[in-house]
């Protein structure tokens, strides 16, 4: 006897719950307006405004001292990570150098090469006009 159709759904719908977050990025203009709310903020207040905005005590602290140490341009985005140590240039040259080792080995290799056959080829001279 045929079993009976089955009427699950097999398209499986993943939960946003589980889903990766992505970091937050904020403007230059969002910084700058909470640095200024939390500057009129009264006693008490502040960690009213970092709730509700989400935030952290230690990111408005470093907005702070951003903006403090190179003003306005200080809150702009970075990059992530690390600064690089070494510029693209210096990096190209440095790529150049490491080829141009590797080619005049390449070439040390073949003038031995050539050497070798060119002292084979005399020993072989050698051999004839001794037999002759």
């Amino acid at each position: 006897m045929p079993k009976p159709a089955t009427t699950v759904n097999p398209k499986v719908e993943p939960s946003p719950a589980l889903e990766k977050r992505v970091r937050r990025a904020f403007s230059t203009e969002y910084k700058l307006s909470i640095i200024q709310q939390a500057e009129a903020c009264q006693h008490g207040e502040l960690g009213e405004l970092l709730r509700r905005e989400k935030l952290y005590s230690n990111q408005l602290s470093q907005w702070r001292r951003e903006r403090d140490e190179r003003g306005l341009d200080g809150l702009k985005k970075s990059a992530p990570g690390p600064a690089p140590k070494k510029t693209a240039e210096q990096k190209r040259i440095e790529q150049l150098e490491k080829e141009n080792d590797r080619l005049r080995k390449q070439i040390e290799i073949q003038n031995g090469c050539l050497t070798l056959q060119k002292k084979a080829l005399d020993l072989l001279d050698m051999l004839d006009e001794d037999a002759s």
